[in-house]
């Protein structure tokens, strides 16, 4: 994951009309709808269970659904309306375990594990492929009696969330966003090497493993930690073991890590911006500054495309993977996003 992404500046997808881009670049009611969304609300502040939800606790309250995919992993707490939890890559559900200790009072919160990526058992011969993740999602929302979520999203799990809701509108009641692809920016250049080393079957041994096996790599300039996340502590040891030792479990669990990040070559967000101008579902973003992955400039074209978007937060400092680090934002964020639309849990 270079952290050159400057190159993005001056890129324009295939297919996207200049008349389009100038279009977004307007921006005039992304403006106006995130003066009024941020002025005037005052809410009660999220609540964290007296337990904070450590590896152990995230091990224990993990359950399987069975469906055509496979047995896709999920952790659950809360209870009323749905709220559905989009992890990044490569990580799983443990990426969000402090917001939904946060979220819980308030929903019905669920974090479930792609089809490649943490301890979701993927049926033969399925694909990986973000089109068949949001498959995936609709069947377990079908499976666990949820008509409709808010969804929460970061990283490559917010690609999925814009094809969520440009594919089954009717199932987000709501969307939350942080750092992630646009549809200028899929996949963005710093992930190229992780493609392509997973098209040769060696990313997860050739960086996942030695990361586990030393974790102050992983936490180095040269790691995970130095290139997604603010905190020099991060990733936590369990955190590295509880994203890791999964992917590196067997040959096919390999196999199908490597699957999920060679299908993220293609472009899978072409010709979605339609769909999310049409939208009307509240979507608001949440983007860390420092982050050396995406462009910055993702943030302002995201709050410009969607139909009814709530505008954009920025914090400093923060890096790709800052929902796990500052999950207080995410439940301020979240709770305020939900209370705006006429929730009064």
């Amino acid at each position: 994951m270079s952290s050159e992404t400057s190159i993005f500046a001056n890129r324009q997808a295939p297919g996207i009309s200049r008349r389009r881009f100038l279009a977004l670049s307007a921006g005039a009611l992304a403006g106006v709808c995130a003066g009024s969304y941020a002025s005037g609300i005052r809410l009660p502040s999220p609540r964290a269970d007296k337990t904070a939800m450590d590896a152990a606790r995230f091990h224990a309250l993990r359950r399987y659904t069975q469906t055509a995919f496979g047995r896709i992993a999920h952790v659950e707490q809360g209870s009323g309306p749905a709220a559905l939890f989009l992890h990044g890559f490569p990580l799983n559900g443990f990426q969000w375990r402090g917001a939904l200790d946060r979220l819980a009072a308030y929903r019905r919160c669920i974090a479930p594990d792609y089809l490649g990526l943490g301890y979701t058992e993927v049926a033969d011969g399925q694909s990986c492929a973000p089109q068949a993740q949001v498959a995936m999602l609709v069947a377990l929302l079908d499976a666990l009696g949820v008509e409709h979520a808010d969804v929460v999203a970061n990283d490559s799990g917010g690609a999925i969330a814009q094809l969520l809701l440009a594919h089954h509108p009717e199932r987000v009641r709501s969307l939350l966003l942080t750092n992630c692809d646009t549809e200028l920016d899929c996949p963005p250049p710093a992930l190229l090497p992780v493609i392509a080393l997973a098209k040769q079957g060696r990313f997860v041994d050739d960086w996942l493993g030695k990361w586990r096996h030393d974790h102050v790599l992983a936490r180095s300039a040269a790691g995970i930690g130095g290139m997604c996340y603010a905190d020099p502590a991060d990733p936590t040891d369990e955190a590295i073991e509880t994203y890791f030792a999964p992917l590196l479990a067997s040959q096919r669990s390999r196999d199908c890590a490597h699957a999920y990040a060679t299908a993220l070559e293609h472009n899978s967000l072409s010709g979605i911006g339609p769909a999310l101008a049409r939208s009307r579902v509240p979507v608001r973003i949440v983007w860390g500054d420092a982050d050396t992955i995406f462009s910055a400039n993702n943030a302002d074209y995201l709050a410009r495309a969607f139909g009814h978007s709530l505008g954009v937060r920025r914090l400093k400092d923060s890096k790709l993977f800052w929902p796990e680090e500052r999950p207080d934002v995410i439940a301020e964020e979240a709770h305020r996003l939900w209370t705006t639309q006429g929730d009064k849990a």
